[in-house]
C-alpha cells in the first residue's frame, strides 16, 4: 500500500463544514487537485484522469456532485 502524502492526510482530516465550503464553484478546483495528488500517490491513473476532468468541469457541474457527496458521505466521491 502506498504511503499517504501529507496533503491527502490533511484533506481527509478537514472539518465537514470546511469540506462543504471547498465545494463551491470557484474553490472546487481544490478537490480536483486532491484527486490528482491522491491518484499519483496511489499510482491510480484513473483517479488522475478523473482529477483532470474535474479541473475542466469545476466551474460548471462537477462542483454540484462534490457538494452533494460531501453532505451525504462527508468526503467527495471518486476520490
Amino acid at each position: 500500500m502506498a504511503k499517504k502524502s501529507s496533503l491527502i492526510k490533511t484533506f481527509d482530516e478537514l472539518p465537514w463544514l470546511l469540506k462543504i465550503i471547498l465545494c463551491i464553484p470557484a474553490l472546487d478546483i481544490v478537490w480536483a487537485i486532491y484527486r490528482i495528488v491522491k491518484g499519483v500517490t496511489e499510482n491510480n491513473m484513473t483517479l488522475v484522469v478523473i482529477g483532470i476532468i474535474w479541473i475542466i468541469g469545476a466551474c460548471s457541474i462537477t462542483w454540484i456532485i462534490d457538494l452533494i457527496s460531501v453532505i451525504i458521505y462527508k468526503h467527495p466521491i471518486l476520490a
